[in-house]
């Protein structure tokens, strides 16, 4: 539950989530610059540009669409966004704390499933299907190597509390002695957020995929839900494998920013280097190379653990 002194942060929560997430997608729009020669002035304001370009393009309506899941899809992406947001412990300090508030980190991510499906399905067309079909298949490929990489910090912790994840790392940090986990974690954040180079729910190929037939507002508000899962899912690597706001000389709330601008930034130089990877060919690697290292990796916290 949110604590009562912390109204004010849980007001301003979004506002925070969003400039970040707007921010990461400034630095995208430079590196993509970079490549195709364009002034990086240009590719700076290109954000904003599409910002103004969607609230003020028209909605598009579509007969035999349900328009219920079709309008709300993006709500319920921001939701989740906003929510993982609130589960990070900045300084130990968190929104929304509690004994298993890792679990509930796991479990917002369901509302993200269900809010690109309900995208896909409820604009009744074949490509905005296939999307959503294709998030789902992404899903199944990444969710069991995420999960154990979670169990991993939490077994390592002794506790489903992410302030206590934090708090058991004030002598070393659980990057050094779970790397794989770590960056199994990384790999799953693009993945639930369905951005480079996990971007097929959205490919060009299909059209755009889930955001093949929205438009305007619609559109914005999908877009930015998106963006703001994947910086939250940035974000809480850094309590889950980085110690948190624990460093030299900075407060910790700088720490928890520098580390999470960190993160983003090499999510983000992944995002550019990496092409787009089809979905059977990373539900080969995810079962039958990521899963088992995951699972060595939290047989061998388990072992170091209990001894």
């Amino acid at each position: 539950m949110v604590e009562p002194a912390l109204w004010w942060q849980a007001a301003l929560l979004p506002v925070v989530v969003v400039t970040l997430a707007l921010a990461a997608e400034v630095c995208r729009a430079v590196l993509s610059a970079r490549v195709s020669g364009a002034s990086p002035a240009v590719a700076m304001s290109a954000p904003l540009r599409s910002v103004a370009l969607l609230l003020t393009q028209q909605r598009r309506s579509i007969v035999g669409a349900d328009v219920l899941l079709w309008r709300t899809a993006g709500l319920i992406l921001f939701a989740a966004g906003v929510v993982a947001a609130a589960l990070v412990p900045v300084d130990n300090r968190v929104v929304i704390g509690g004994g298993v508030s890792l679990v509930w980190f796991n479990a917002v991510e369901i509302l993200a499933w269900a809010a690109v499906w309900s995208a896909g399905w409820g604009a009744d067309s074949a490509f905005s299907l296939v999307g959503g079909y294709r998030f789902v298949a992404q899903g199944l490929a990444y969710e069991l190597p995420h999960m154990f990489a979670l169990i991993c910090a939490a077994v390592a912790a002794g506790s489903l509390d992410i302030s206590e994840i934090v708090a058991a790392q004030q002598d070393r940090w659980f990057v050094v002695i779970m790397p794989v986990a770590f960056l199994i974690y990384l790999l799953s954040v693009p993945a639930m957020s369905f951005t480079a180079p996990f971007d097929a729910p959205v490919g060009a190929d299909i059209a755009g995929g889930a955001f093949a037939e929205v438009s305007g507002v619609d559109r914005l508000v999908l877009s930015v839900g998106r963006r703001v899962l994947f910086v939250a899912a940035a974000a809480m690597a850094v309590p889950l494998f980085l110690g948190g706001g624990a460093g030299p000389w900075l407060p910790g709330w700088l720490w928890s920013l520098v580390k999470t601008l960190a993160v983003l930034a090499a999510l983000i130089w992944l995002g550019r280097r990496w092409p787009t990877i089809r979905m059977s060919r990373y539900m080969e690697i995810a079962w039958i190379v990521l899963l088992p290292v995951i699972l060595l990796q939290a047989l061998v916290v388990s072992v170091v653990t209990i001894r």
